[in-house]
């Protein structure tokens, strides 16, 4: 496909060798070549971005995945989509396998929707459309004032527990903690398999952080109204924990959207284990094992992690060898065609429920 025919460009907007290979996997399924540009850190901190070429009323597809250091690649996105505008390009989408700060989605104890702000951001800066893979939160779409196009990796996944995992028919999926139930069951039924979940006081999840309600704080001496009586809150306390499902000589495959800090699922895995499942693989879309992740997996009970390209992690790997990769690339490039070709999206999301 000639780039320059058709009417559109590739950008990566982080030049380093680990962000640029989804990008290139990507513009080497659409037969084009990955745009001209420079992005770089000046010796005072501040990202520099130039455009190499023109893109004067073309489409233009910024691929960014994050990195560690998230507020550069933020950084590095909000500029090369205002360089583009002023450029004049006629529509500037933004490809964000991972989209940052989805987890500071919702109103927390003084603090602020971070992620709302990133989407007004954006949207400021030019971008007229983005293409994401599993947010966290699927109501996030909501913070943007141009389409969100929320592509899932989970046949990917399923596709790998298919032809990956021996004997998967004796698996049973499970869910960390309630939270995650509804991935889970998503899961188990495409893949007519039990479901397990993991309940009890050694999980903690976002639902039990204060989210505001509670403020401002008590003052001693307050003066109440007379004739207002509020029914008291109970405490939570969580049950000693659980597991609801069987997994006693079984594979267990925990999966998820996110994988960061992984004392959770280490914790996970160490119950099935001692409950009897002799396999435990994960399995989640974005990889971003931070700090100790590889040492603790290594360490750890789980046999195997298995999660998708979205985040570099290359170095990761070096570090455990029990970690895999999935590519999307596939499915990224495919949207970014249909999208340039005026196509509907509809067959992307092919038997895609809302809970999935």
């Amino acid at each position: 496909m000639n780039a320059a025919r058709t009417g559109y460009r590739v950008f990566s907007a982080n030049s380093t060798a680990a962000c640029t290979e989804l990008a290139k996997r990507i513009t080497e399924r659409l037969g084009a070549e990955l745009g001209k540009s420079v992005v770089y850190q000046e010796t005072n901190g501040e990202t520099r971005v130039e455009i190499k070429e023109s893109v004067r009323g073309q489409d233009i597809f910024i691929i960014q995945t994050i990195p560690r250091d998230v507020n550069t690649a933020v950084m590095e996105l909000l500029i090369m989509a205002y360089a583009l505008k002023t450029a004049c390009a006629r529509n500037i989408i933004g490809v964000i396998p991972y989209f940052p700060y989805s987890k500071q989605s919702k109103m927390r104890k003084r603090g602020s929707i971070v992620c709302k702000l990133l989407a007004s951001m954006l949207a400021k800066a030019g971008l007229t459309h983005i293409i994401t893979m599993d947010l966290h939160q699927k109501e996030i779409q909501g913070f943007f004032s141009f389409p969100v196009d929320n592509l899932r990796a989970s046949p990917f996944l399923l596709q790998y527990i298919h032809e990956e995992i021996p004997n998967y028919r004796n698996a049973v999926i499970v869910a960390k903690s309630p939270d995650a139930a509804k991935r889970a069951q998503s899961y188990a039924e495409r893949l007519r398999l039990g479901l397990a979940v993991i309940h009890g006081e050694a999980q903690c999840t976002e639902l039990d952080m204060d989210d505001g309600r509670h403020s401002p704080p008590m003052v001693k001496n307050a003066t109440v109204h007379p004739g207002l009586e509020l029914p008291l809150m109970m405490a939570k306390e969580k049950p000693p924990i659980t597991v609801v499902g069987d997994v006693g000589g079984r594979i267990a495959i925990i999966v998820d959207d996110i994988i960061d800090d992984v004392e959770s699922f280490v914790a996970a895995a160490e119950i099935l284990k001692e409950r009897g499942a002799y396999k435990i693989y994960v399995m989640a879309t974005h990889g971003i094992l931070s700090a100790e992740a590889p040492r603790l997996i290594e360490e750890s009970p789980i046999d195997e992690v298995v999660v998708t390209n979205t985040v570099p992690h290359e170095l990761q790997k070096l570090q455990c060898p029990k970690i895999k990769t999935v590519d999307i690339s596939l499915i990224l490039s495919e949207a970014i065609r249909r999208i340039h070709n005026g196509e509907s999206m509809a067959y992307l999301f092919r038997n895609i429920t809302v809970d999935d």
